[in-house]
């Protein structure tokens, strides 16, 4: 698939555009006290790095709903205040979002992290300038799943799916675009990896910025 006559550039947050980790491992592990659960090797946590975080606790704690509603609670306390802010931008982030900025292509943020706190994360880090359009999940949890995210996006700035190309480190990324019949790249630096991004179906994957540009622009 040629990507290069995509002008729509739709981008993940965590694990794509920042890494995350510190913040969000944190945050659920403090969660998880909360609920009564003991996790002491962060790094087991990695796993919430991408997904919809109520879906994380279900999925990986056997949490029911109002557990997992508890936890997420939990989670936010410490995420809106601090956590937010214990993420670091990938190397070289800024002048590849430059360079694709000066081709022409418009980019837009797809994140299933609450839009209010994905756009304070991109100010703070001084990436927001580059995104037309930052697009996320609501609080309420009433647009969280990617591909509601990904069709949000799209009908706000009108965008037709053949003009545009999702990138994203995890397979959520992958369905989510799929679901609105737009292709992803994988990244393979952030916390999915080959092998969960290629089941999932991404047209592409790139390990570094440098062959995520080869593949988008001329």
């Amino acid at each position: 698939m040629d990507f290069k006559k995509r002008n729509v550039l739709l981008f993940d947050l965590d694990g794509t555009l920042t890494d995350p980790k510190e913040g969000i491992t944190t945050c659920v592990q403090v969660a998880l006290e909360r609920c009564g659960v003991i996790v002491e090797d962060r790094d087991a946590l990695c796993p919430f790095i991408g997904p919809p975080l109520k879906e994380a606790f279900m999925r990986f704690y056997g949490f029911d709903s109002e557990k997992a509603d508890e936890a997420v609670r939990a989670y936010r306390e410490r995420f809106a205040t601090v956590g937010k802010f214990e993420n670091k931008v990938y190397d070289g982030m800024e002048g590849f979002l430059q360079n694709l900025c000066s081709h022409g292509k418009r980019l837009m943020v797809a994140t299933s992290k609450p839009e209010i706190f994905a756009k304070e994360i991109l100010e703070h880090f001084g990436l927001a300038r580059y995104f037309s359009f930052i697009g996320g999940a609501l609080l309420d949890d009433s647009r969280v799943l990617k591909e509601d995210v990904v069709a949000y996006v799209l009908q706000e700035n009108g965008v037709l799916p053949q003009e545009a190309v999702m990138i994203g480190d995890r397979e959520h990324d992958v369905m989510g675009a799929h679901k609105n019949d737009v292709p992803c790249i994988g990244v393979l630096y952030g916390y999915g990896g080959r092998e969960e991004l290629l089941h999932a179906g991404a047209e592409a994957v790139a390990d570094t910025l440098d062959e995520l540009a080869d593949l988008l622009i001329e």
